[in-house]
This record gives C-alpha cells, structure tokens and sequence, in this order.
C-alpha cells in the first residue's frame, strides 16, 4: 500500500502489515484464514488481544486484498459460538447469533464486516461457520483430545483419572478432513457466500466418554472420571447443533465420517503416541 494508507499505518501493530506481506509475495490465488485465539475460554483472559487477532485481523487481511489484488478469494473459518445456547433447535446461516464470550463477539465481527466488503467491494470473501471438528491434530487444551488422550494414557497405566467439568454439554462434533473439504468447496464455488458446515447431529459429553472408553474395551468410565468445577467455562454454552442443508444443496457436500468413528480414530491415534 502507499501514500496516505502508508502514513496512516505509522504507530498501528505490527500485525497489520501481514495481510500486506502474503499479497505481494506470494501472490495467492486463495486466502483460508485460521489465524487466531483458538480457545474460547482463553478469550476471557485475553478479551482485547483475542477482539484484536480474531475480528480486526480479518479486516486486515480484506484491506490488503482490496488494495493489492481484489481477485484473491478469501475464507474465513467462523464458528458455531457465534449462536450462543440454542435450546436444543438446529442453527443455520438465518439463526440470530448470540455468542456468548468475547471469541464468539469477536468472530461475530469478522463475520459482519465480510459480508460489509463482500457487498460494498465485490470481494469474493466467505465465512465457514463450522462447528466443533476434531481430529488426532487437536491440541490437548480441547475436551475431545484432552480425553482421547486421557483413554489412552489410563488404557496404558501411566494415569488413573480424566479430570473434566460439565459433562451434559452437547456439540455438534465432526471430522475435520471432511470440514476442510467443505471450506475447499466454498471458493470453488461461482459466487461468494457464507455456509454452516456442521454434521446435523449432536453429542453429549458422556456419550463422547463412552465410546472413547469402549475403544480400549472399559464399558465403565464413571471410575475414572472427576468433576472438578474448574473446568467449567463462563457463561457456558450448553447446547450447539448445526443444519448444513444450504451447502449440501449448494455444493453438495456431506460429511464422510461419523462421531463413532472419529473418536475411536483418536484413542488409537493417542495409544500408538504413548
């Protein structure tokens, strides 16, 4: 950028040049954003810095795309904590968002100000308002990972117990490959626009325990299970399940792989790790 935007940038941090950086040399065709405060509950402790990465870094990016070459496609990864508690009823891409952390404020302003340059620029910018996905790359901070790993390490002897908070949650938990099919899916597609990927189906936490514990064949996990109030989030969101009707009609897509599978797939994951 030069001129004015370049005097203007004079004492504004050093992140701001990033979006800037990727643009002019590495000339990319496609942009998937993922750079951000990753744990909700982190965003408690860090409210200004998580608004500062996590909403003003996306409006970074779409200015040095819209200076430096507006044909670069942009996705967003959005999140399914943008709706708050939903009461056992299904979200899709007309829900009224509620979040309720400054992560899901803060993703809720990078997804509006998206659609502001999508509609004011002509930018071919999306946001992906995924839900929960999981993988065996998940860091050990999340619930899904943090008990896959506990399985296996009490599988293998070397601990006894899982501690955890609330185990009455519900989430709409998917595999990630398959959400990464989707976000692909989504700048392939002739125009921009937003869509909820998620798996139609939501689980609780004690279910999630159960299949976790019967990959290493306990049909019991009570024993091995500590509720420890701590771990139990602010305002915390009881309830997510989404509708990814609009891209299965859209563009076809489904997921592949099912809860069952997925978290079997990580205790295996963890028990040939350790």
């Amino acid at each position: 950028m030069h001129g004015d935007h370049e005097q203007n940038r004079k004492g504004w941090p050093h992140q701001f040049m990033i979006g800037d950086i990727i643009c002019k040399i590495a000339y990319p065709d496609e942009i998937y954003n993922f750079g951000a405060v990753s744990f909700a509950p982190n965003s408690w402790i860090t409210p200004e810095y998580t608004a500062n990465v996590n909403g003003v870094g996306v409006l970074r990016f779409l200015e040095a795309i819209k200076q430096v070459n507006p044909e670069i496609k942009f996705y967003q990864a959005g999140t399914s904590e943008i709706f708050g508690n939903l009461k056992y009823t299904t979200a899709n891409e007309q829900t009224i968002p509620y979040p309720k952390s400054p992560y899901g404020v803060a993703k809720l302003y990078a997804q509006w100000i998206i659609r502001n340059y999508r509609e004011s620029y002509g930018l071919f910018a999306c946001n992906g308002i995924s839900f929960n996905h999981e993988s065996e790359r998940r860091g050990l901070e999340f619930v899904t990972r943090k008990i896959t790993n506990g399985v296996a390490k009490i599988a293998r002897g070397e601990v006894d117990t899982i501690e955890l908070g609330n185990l009455d949650i519900t989430r709409d938990w998917g595999y990630a490959p398959d959400f990464v099919e989707a976000m692909w899916l989504m700048l392939q597609n002739d125009t921009p626009e937003d869509f909820v990927i998620s798996t139609n189906q939501s689980h609780s936490l004690k279910y999630l325990l159960e299949i976790a514990f019967k990959a290493v064949g306990i049909t019991d996990y009570s024993p091995y299970i500590i509720i420890n109030p701590k771990f139990v989030r602010n305002n915390d969101i009881q309830d997510l399940k989404g509708d990814y009707s609009k891209i299965n009609n859209h563009l076809g897509w489904a997921p592949k792989t099912s809860f069952e599978e997925m978290i079997t797939r990580m205790v295996n994951h963890d028990l040939k790790k350790y």
